[in-house]
């Protein structure tokens, strides 16, 4: 270990040398320094000084950066976070990575800043979800901006999947709507009817059932829509909410169609309740064989079932 921290300020030394000016050098040769701190910084990594690892990718950040290297410079600085990422300082870590991204989007490499936001908002999710939320839309919204709408609305699926995790509805509410347009600008339709799916339960969870009609008709218009078992499912869905069938909307919601969803969804089926519903099953009369409907039953008999989950 002492050994690679002595290589690792050798390097150091060596670069600041290449950064001294003198009456017969007057520029400082900022590439050359630039490679010596890349060395230092691995060899502080490898001798587990974390800190002094990420000075020194700091530093040729710095250098790359007076070399108008930007892309170079980016690139150091990603290393910057990833070494902060292994001395769990995230939040310190993502603040590197995001400014890695706006040098390659000066660059010119917006694929390339895309990615590292989307790296950003995988690791601060479990620490902070509305920031990855907000990662992951400046990742998107730098690839919807090169018209590469496939990889955009990916991410934007990312975040509308974590606001719903986080009950986010309102705001997930949106996003699911700008990735349902998305999948409909590439023609993939048959992503939009799980995407109006999705949108039917986020609305009920609000409590705004105006809202989750709506959105079933307007993909109406979707090609294939209508007619479609996604389309019968929340026709039926909606039919039995309207009606506080709980019996109805519990078959919708632990049918396969809605079972096998992204987890977050499928969660929100599961968990849907139906506002004052209750089951419509038989009861026996006593003293004999009729059976009527638990509606029907006489008032001093509570309904069991009130408020049930589906």
């Amino acid at each position: 270990m002492a050994q690679k921290i002595n290589e690792a300020n050798e390097h150091i030394a060596k670069a600041e040398k290449y950064l001294k000016t003198s009456f017969m050098k007057w520029k400082p040769d900022y590439d050359s320094a630039a490679s010596e701190y890349a060395k230092a910084a691995v060899a502080f990594k490898n001798a587990r000084q974390l800190e002094l690892a990420k000075d020194a990718y700091l530093q040729e950040a710095e250098a790359h950066t007076n070399n108008r290297s930007l892309f170079h410079a980016a690139k150091a600085l990603e290393q910057a976070g990833m070494t902060l990422k292994d001395m769990q300082k995230i939040p310190e870590a993502v603040q590197y990575i995001e400014k890695a991204s706006i040098m390659y989007v000066e660059n010119g490499t917006p694929d390339t800043a895309a990615m590292a936001l989307d790296r950003a908002g995988k690791l601060i999710e479990p620490l902070d979800s509305s920031k990855a939320v907000n990662l992951y839309q400046q990742a998107a919204s730098v690839f919807e901006n090169e018209e590469r709408l496939r990889q955009a609305v990916e991410l934007i699926g990312k975040a509308s999947r974590l606001l719903v995790k986080h009950q986010k509805y309102d705001e997930a509410a949106k996003s699911i709507q700008k990735e349902k347009n998305m999948y409909k600008e590439i023609e993939n339709y048959p992503t939009c009817y799980k995407k109006t799916i999705a949108q039917v339960l986020v609305h009920l969870h609000r409590a705004d059932y105006v809202a989750a009609d709506k959105c079933v008709r307007e993909s109406y218009s979707i090609p294939g829509f209508s007619g479609s078992e996604d389309c019968l499912a929340m026709e039926q869905l909606l039919q039995g909410f309207d009606q506080q069938d709980e019996d109805q909307v519990s078959r919708v919601c632990n049918s396969p169609l809605l079972k096998y969803m992204d987890n977050d969804y499928a969660k929100l089926a599961i968990s849907l309740k139906v506002p004052g519903g209750g089951k419509k099953k038989s009861v026996a009369v006593a003293g004999g064989d009729t059976e009527v409907n638990a509606g029907d039953a006489q008032p001093e008999e509570e309904d069991e079932y009130a408020g049930g989950l589906c």
